[in-house]
Protein backbone atom coordinates (compact mmCIF):
# COMPACT_ATOMS: atom_id res chain seq x y z
CA UNK A 1 0.00 0.00 0.00
CA UNK A 2 1.17 3.07 -0.62
CA UNK A 3 2.32 6.23 1.80
CA UNK A 4 -0.15 8.61 0.22
CA UNK A 5 -2.73 5.46 0.92
CA UNK A 6 -1.78 4.86 4.45
CA UNK A 7 -2.32 8.70 5.49
CA UNK A 8 -5.50 8.90 4.40
CA UNK A 9 -6.33 5.63 6.42
CA UNK A 10 -5.25 7.00 9.63
CA UNK A 11 -6.30 10.61 9.34
CA UNK A 12 -9.67 8.57 8.72
CA UNK A 13 -9.03 6.55 11.47
CA UNK A 14 -8.29 9.82 13.68
CA UNK A 15 -11.21 11.54 12.99
CA UNK A 16 -13.33 8.54 13.60
CA UNK A 17 -11.54 8.27 17.18
CA UNK A 18 -12.25 11.97 17.23
CA UNK A 19 -15.98 11.56 16.60
CA UNK A 20 -16.26 8.38 19.13
CA UNK A 21 -14.53 10.78 21.62
CA UNK A 22 -17.01 13.81 21.18
CA UNK A 23 -19.87 11.30 20.88
CA UNK A 24 -18.74 10.05 24.57
CA UNK A 25 -19.01 13.53 25.69
CA UNK A 26 -22.30 14.09 24.83
CA UNK A 27 -23.53 10.96 26.21
CA UNK A 28 -22.30 11.26 29.71
CA UNK A 29 -22.95 14.78 29.90
CA UNK A 30 -26.07 15.79 27.47
CA UNK A 31 -27.77 13.03 27.40
CA UNK A 32 -29.00 13.28 31.42
CA UNK A 33 -29.76 16.94 30.81
CA UNK A 34 -33.41 16.62 29.25
CA UNK A 35 -33.52 13.58 31.89
CA UNK A 36 -32.72 16.65 34.76
CA UNK A 37 -35.10 19.40 32.94
CA UNK A 38 -37.03 19.32 36.48
CA UNK A 39 -33.87 19.74 38.47
CA UNK A 40 -32.27 22.81 37.29
CA UNK A 41 -31.66 25.80 39.39
CA UNK A 42 -30.44 28.80 37.74
CA UNK A 43 -27.48 30.33 40.13
CA UNK A 44 -25.88 32.70 37.43
CA UNK A 45 -25.42 34.17 34.10
CA UNK A 46 -22.51 34.53 31.38
CA UNK A 47 -21.83 36.21 28.27
CA UNK A 48 -19.26 35.11 26.30
CA UNK A 49 -17.70 36.21 22.66
CA UNK A 50 -16.02 33.58 20.49
CA UNK A 51 -14.05 32.75 17.47
CA UNK A 52 -14.58 29.74 15.64
CA UNK A 53 -11.74 28.29 12.67
CA UNK A 54 -12.58 25.19 10.88
CA UNK A 55 -11.61 22.60 8.27
CA UNK A 56 -12.64 19.29 9.27
CA UNK A 57 -11.47 19.56 12.75
CA UNK A 58 -11.66 22.65 14.18
CA UNK A 59 -10.90 24.72 17.27
CA UNK A 60 -12.12 27.82 18.75
CA UNK A 61 -10.95 30.81 21.22
CA UNK A 62 -12.96 33.23 23.55
CA UNK A 63 -13.56 34.70 26.54
CA UNK A 64 -16.66 36.13 29.47
CA UNK A 65 -18.04 36.97 32.38
CA UNK A 66 -19.59 34.52 34.59
CA UNK A 67 -21.89 36.64 37.18
CA UNK A 68 -22.16 34.86 40.53
CA UNK A 69 -23.29 35.23 43.55
CA UNK A 70 -23.07 39.14 43.45
CA UNK A 71 -19.69 39.40 41.80
CA UNK A 72 -18.28 38.96 38.02
CA UNK A 73 -15.48 36.61 37.01
CA UNK A 74 -13.73 36.62 33.65
CA UNK A 75 -13.11 33.19 31.93
CA UNK A 76 -11.21 31.79 28.69
CA UNK A 77 -13.23 29.78 26.45
CA UNK A 78 -10.94 27.29 24.59
CA UNK A 79 -11.80 24.15 22.58
CA UNK A 80 -11.23 21.22 19.59
CA UNK A 81 -13.96 19.93 18.06
CA UNK A 82 -15.21 17.43 14.91
CA UNK A 83 -16.60 18.79 11.47
CA UNK A 84 -17.20 22.01 9.56
CA UNK A 85 -15.63 24.51 7.55
CA UNK A 86 -15.31 27.83 7.58
CA UNK A 87 -14.50 31.34 9.88
CA UNK A 88 -17.09 32.48 12.58
CA UNK A 89 -17.40 34.90 15.42
CA UNK A 90 -20.00 34.32 18.06
CA UNK A 91 -21.43 36.36 21.16
CA UNK A 92 -23.93 34.80 23.24
CA UNK A 93 -25.78 35.72 26.47
CA UNK A 94 -26.79 32.68 28.42
CA UNK A 95 -28.12 31.23 32.31
CA UNK A 96 -25.92 29.07 34.32
CA UNK A 97 -27.71 26.15 36.47
CA UNK A 98 -26.24 24.15 39.44
CA UNK A 99 -23.20 26.07 40.23
CA UNK A 100 -23.62 26.03 43.86
CA UNK A 101 -19.84 26.66 44.43
CA UNK A 102 -17.34 28.90 42.13
CA UNK A 103 -14.58 26.19 41.60
CA UNK A 104 -17.38 23.97 39.79
CA UNK A 105 -17.33 26.13 36.86
CA UNK A 106 -14.26 26.02 35.30
CA UNK A 107 -13.01 22.64 33.50
CA UNK A 108 -14.24 20.44 30.09
CA UNK A 109 -18.14 21.36 28.66
CA UNK A 110 -19.30 18.88 26.38
CA UNK A 111 -21.18 20.52 23.64
CA UNK A 112 -24.00 19.85 21.03
CA UNK A 113 -24.18 21.69 17.57
CA UNK A 114 -25.43 21.37 14.27
CA UNK A 115 -25.78 24.87 12.31
CA UNK A 116 -24.91 26.68 9.48
CA UNK A 117 -23.87 30.67 9.27
CA UNK A 118 -23.94 32.66 6.54
CA UNK A 119 -23.36 36.70 6.93
CA UNK A 120 -25.18 37.60 9.91
CA UNK A 121 -28.30 35.46 9.52
CA UNK A 122 -27.82 33.01 12.67
CA UNK A 123 -29.18 33.20 15.57
CA UNK A 124 -29.72 29.92 17.92
CA UNK A 125 -29.13 28.28 21.51
CA UNK A 126 -26.52 25.68 22.47
CA UNK A 127 -26.60 23.79 25.77
CA UNK A 128 -22.89 22.99 27.50
CA UNK A 129 -22.51 20.68 30.70
CA UNK A 130 -19.34 19.60 32.89
CA UNK A 131 -18.96 17.00 35.07
CA UNK A 132 -19.70 18.51 37.98
CA UNK A 133 -23.62 18.87 36.35
CA UNK A 134 -22.95 22.81 35.99
CA UNK A 135 -25.26 23.59 32.93
CA UNK A 136 -24.85 26.81 30.71
CA UNK A 137 -27.38 27.51 27.77
CA UNK A 138 -26.16 29.79 25.67
CA UNK A 139 -28.56 32.21 22.98
CA UNK A 140 -26.03 33.61 20.76
CA UNK A 141 -25.56 35.40 17.35
CA UNK A 142 -23.19 34.17 14.69
CA UNK A 143 -21.59 36.33 11.96
CA UNK A 144 -19.60 35.03 9.37
CA UNK A 145 -18.86 31.84 7.24
CA UNK A 146 -19.17 28.58 8.88
CA UNK A 147 -20.72 25.06 8.25
CA UNK A 148 -20.55 22.89 10.99
CA UNK A 149 -21.69 19.64 12.60
CA UNK A 150 -20.59 17.17 15.53
CA UNK A 151 -19.72 17.33 19.19
CA UNK A 152 -16.78 19.69 20.78
CA UNK A 153 -14.97 19.60 23.72
CA UNK A 154 -14.85 23.17 25.29
CA UNK A 155 -12.66 24.19 28.20
CA UNK A 156 -13.31 26.56 30.35
CA UNK A 157 -10.82 28.53 32.71
CA UNK A 158 -10.68 31.80 34.97
CA UNK A 159 -8.05 34.55 33.45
Amino acid sequence: MSSVKQSAIGRRKMLAGAGLLGTSLLGTGLAGSSARAQQRVKTGTVEIEQVQVAFIGSGNLGGGTLFFQGRSYRFTVGGLGIGGFGVSKMQATGDVYNLRELRQFPGAYGQARYGVVVGDQSAGELWLENPNGVLINLKGRRTGLALSLGADAVIIDFK
